[in-house]
């Protein structure tokens, strides 16, 4: 039997509520999501709605580094369109997308910093104030909260 990969989450409710994670049946094409806490293999197991957050974080791991600040540009010409993406709370991240379109309720993004935490990042549209087209090689014209 072919094992599934278990990915590393941090979803961030528009509320301000983080749940972190693990997950093995993440899709954008369905309303939810089991999200094992990350707590361990024995912890809780919960279902995740989509519509309840602001951005699902595909990790490297848990932790983070809370001094990093993430690039907010390219080193190249990045595969996809570079955009900056204005969430409703203020936070402006700056990645490519393939997937962007306004009438989805859904997109991915991968981070401008190869470096970043984060892998990739799927963006609910209703939780998004703004999405900025970037010119290669520019910033975005707001740029995140210090």
């Amino acid at each position: 039997m072919a094992s599934v990969d278990q990915v590393k989450v941090v979803a961030r409710y528009s509320d301000g509520r983080v749940l972190k994670g693990t997950t093995t049946n993440f899709s954008a094409e369905r309303q939810s999501f089991a999200l094992r806490r990350s707590e361990g293999a024995d912890g809780p197991v919960e279902t995740v709605r989509l519509a309840d957050l602001k951005a699902l974080f595909f990790v490297r791991d848990f932790e983070g580094d809370s001094r990093r600040q993430d690039r907010q540009d390219f080193d190249n010409q990045p595969l996809g369109r570079a955009v900056a993406v204005t969430f409703f709370d203020g936070e402006v991240l700056v990645g490519a997308s393939w997937t962007h379109e306004a009438a989805r309720d859904g997109f991915f993004l991968f981070p401008a910093d190869p470096h970043s935490n984060n892998l990739r990042v799927y963006v609910i549209a209703g939780s998004v104030a703004s999405v900025e087209k970037l010119a290669p090689g520019s910033s975005p014209s707001v740029s995140a909260p210090a």
